[in-house]
């Protein structure tokens, strides 16, 4: 099987498709207030005596980029992601310009935490993060589980922590 550009290793589980959803519905609302202000700008235009700048030239411009962001990103972002859980340890691999592989050894972690917001309770997702030894880059996500994978997953790196310390 034949790597794409920028798509993980073909070993790597894929996150669950509805984190693409997510991921979009939050990008609509992070760009929702930046193309009301482009429309009022275009409306309080249209409504004087004299034009500043030709119609559309603030909105077209947010409009593009905001469609950009909430359809093409959200989806590389996802063919960009993807873990792979080994008997010992736990891989993690993202980025789309800077590319991230962290490798988390199971008798590293410390504890771990399975996080679910709003948005992804409703999509029934959650957020996995292992907490290692250490300040800088002590944590690693992983978001886009669906909450009984991610829960047992907790589960099977609890499992295997208990059984090193005893």
């Amino acid at each position: 099987m034949e790597e794409t550009e920028n798509s993980p290793s073909p070993t790597l589980t894929p996150l669950h498709p509805n984190h693409v959803k997510v991921t979009r519905i939050v990008a609509a609302l992070f760009a929702l207030p930046f193309v009301a202000v482009a429309l009022i700008v275009e409306v309080a235009q249209s409504l004087g005596d004299e034009r500043f700048l030709p119609p559309g030239v603030v909105l077209v411009p947010i409009l593009l980029l905001a469609l950009l962001l909430i359809f093409r990103l959200p989806l590389r972002r996802y063919h960009a992601r993807g873990f792979d859980m080994g008997a010992d340890r736990l891989r993690v691999v993202r980025g789309i310009m800077f590319h991230s592989d962290s490798v988390v050894p199971f008798g590293r972690i410390q504890h771990i935490d399975v996080h679910q917001g709003p948005l992804q309770r409703f999509y029934d997702l959650a957020t996995l993060t292992v907490h290692t030894a250490g300040t800088h880059n002590a944590s690693v996500h992983l978001p886009g589980l669906l909450n009984s994978d991610a829960m047992a997953m907790r589960e099977e790196i609890r499992a295997h922590i208990k059984r090193e310390t005893m």
